[in-house]
């Protein structure tokens, strides 16, 4: 394993090199016959990166937060085959293909694998190498645009989301494909997964779930095989968008993960993860954690699957423990029984899957928007008043978020203005405040208002009137000016902050202008040739 590594010149470590192999194979517990395709995500361990990385920022800024590149993770996307081969020693033939990634792609990355993997089974070395060749010529995701990616006769097509898009559940708009022959594969998303399919088993703990999710708390699945655990953990942590998943999640993980001893340690609380495992040793190891969730195999027949219990942690003692959510935690909100019927009655129906999957969606997204828009005006509140902005002082800073300032202001502008489901809101954010999804949030909305007093800063000054300003001052005070200026210049040029062009055009002016009026021995300190 581990015998073809493209592009050639890219430097794995051997801890990494060990990972991936022990990552991209089930273990033995999950007996995979033919073709199984799951994910799992890997700490980096260093090493010489830089040209492979470059720079994330212009993709980032413009990209929804939940499918920003991983600064400090691998996602590895995996195709793998056993087949009975009486030619091999073993008595089977044994084969993973791999793709290692920092996008969040799952979608784009498990159709590529699917055209690809069958083929290299096959063929092996050459045909990997032209298949790389073609991936190079793929130009870079650009957030907003709709992208022709070719691979093996086939043209796949796919859109980039943007931070900018509506957040719906409704497939892309095809784009003109008239002049694209053979006619293109269109994805409808990168990233999006058969979320009902996910859920199937869990569908009367979805809420429940969702609550566990944005509190950040750790959870094991327990699944027969790593394409159900790694579905069922990449379900579960794209079922908050759009906030940011903060935490860590494994959607496949080994007891020879270098990590294992890390993740699994008695002697200190749980760490904040979601572990998908298919080994029931894991049973015993993290008998200590809050909340595990044993799938069973999926059986489906015409109704939906058997519905997972809610049971007692403490039931939760032997190897061949029975398929349940083990928790005793207590939902804060009540069960939403009217998406419960839609659902049924969209199976009865016999209404296709992406269907189903889309009710799910919309109904998480807008249970997250509920819980988050009262969160997003008190913060706004925070925000300076625009008069308070002026050309030859600081900025202003924007307040502290007090706590109870905000819990007093649901009364007035809760969640309950956008959503039917009662139930202890309060406790819900007050348990909120201590995860680490409200310190990202938090963070995240903070550095933007920042960035957006700096500009409208910087726009003051523009518009000031930067002669009348220097008659009285001193060349200290001017030269001052001129640092601060470039300096605000230089990170809005970089994208860090939000200032029109014509803006930054006039700041250029106002920093020659500055300058020379300056003695000429500042003018060369200042602009050295």
């Amino acid at each position: 394993m581990g015998s073809l590594v493209y592009p050639r010149d890219f430097q794995l470590t051997d801890k990494e090199k060990s990972s991936i192999c022990y990552l991209s194979f089930p273990d033995s517990h999950s007996g995979c016959l033919g073709d199984t395709q799951f994910s799992f995500r890997m700490r980096q361990c260093g090493g010489q990166r830089s040209l492979w990385h470059g720079d994330d920022r212009p993709y980032n800024n413009k990209a929804p937060l939940a499918l920003q590149r991983e600064p400090a993770h691998y996602l590895g996307y995996v195709y793998f085959r056993q087949v009975k081969d009486s030619s091999v020693k073993r008595g089977y033939f044994q084969k993973s293909l791999v793709l290692v990634s920092r996008l969040p792609f799952v979608r784009l990355f498990q159709s590529l694998l699917s055209l690809i993997a069958p083929e290299y089974f096959e063929k092996l070395v050459p045909c990997l190498e032209a298949v790389c060749n073609e991936i190079d010529q793929w130009p870079a995701p650009v957030p907003g645009q709709t992208l022709n990616l070719p691979i093996m006769g086939v043209v796949i097509q796919v859109r980039i989301p943007s931070r900018v898009d509506k957040l719906e559940s409704s497939p892309p708009k095809q784009c003109d494909q008239e002049n694209l022959l053979p006619a293109p594969v269109v994805l409808t998303s990168v990233h999006e997964l058969d979320l009902f399919r996910c859920f199937r088993s869990v569908l009367t703990h979805v809420q429940t779930l969702w609550e566990l999710m944005l509190l950040g708390e750790p959870l094991v699945v327990l699944a027969p095989s790593p394409d159900v655990s790694s579905e069922l953990v990449l379900a579960l942590t794209s079922c908050l968008q759009p906030l940011k998943f903060c935490c860590d999640f494994r959607p496949y993980f080994t007891i020879h993960d270098s990590e294992f001893k890390e993740l699994t340690t008695r002697t200190q609380a749980p760490p904040n993860v979601v572990l998908g495992v298919t080994n029931p040793f894991f049973i015993k190891t993290l008998q200590h954690w809050p909340h595990v969730l044993r799938i069973g195999e999926p059986k489906m027949s015409g109704d939906l699957p058997k519905q997972v219990k809610l049971k007692k942690p403490s039931r939760l003692k032997t190897l061949d423990t029975k398929p349940g959510l083990y928790t005793s935690y207590t939902a804060h909100l009540h069960r939403d029984k009217a998406l419960l019927k839609r659902l049924l009655k969209g199976v009865q129906k016999k209404r296709p899957w992406d269907a189903q999957s889309a009710l799910l969606r919309r109904h998480l997204l807008e249970l997250t928007q509920s819980f988050i828009i009262p969160l997003e005006h008190y913060m706004a509140s925070l925000m300076p008043l625009q008069k308070s902005i002026t050309p030859w002082k600081s900025p202003p800073q924007i307040c502290p978020f007090r706590q109870d300032d905000f819990l007093r202001s649901l009364e007035h502008a809760g969640p309950q203005l956008t959503c039917i489901l009662k139930g202890d809101w309060l406790g819900l954010y007050r348990r909120f405040f201590k995860s680490p999804h409200f310190d990202g949030w938090y963070r995240q909305r903070h550095k933007e208002m920042a960035q957006k007093l700096e500009a409208l800063h910087l726009e003051a000054i523009c518009e000031a009137n930067i002669e009348a300003w220097m008659k009285d001052k001193s060349e200290v005070e001017v030269v001052d000016l001129v640092l601060k200026l470039r300096e605000k210049l230089v990170r809005a040029q970089g994208h860090q902050l939000p200032v029109k062009e014509v803006t930054l055009q006039r700041a250029q002016l106002y920093i020659d202008t500055v300058i020379g009026s300056l003695p000429k021995d500042l003018q060369a300190v200042l602009c050295p040739p």
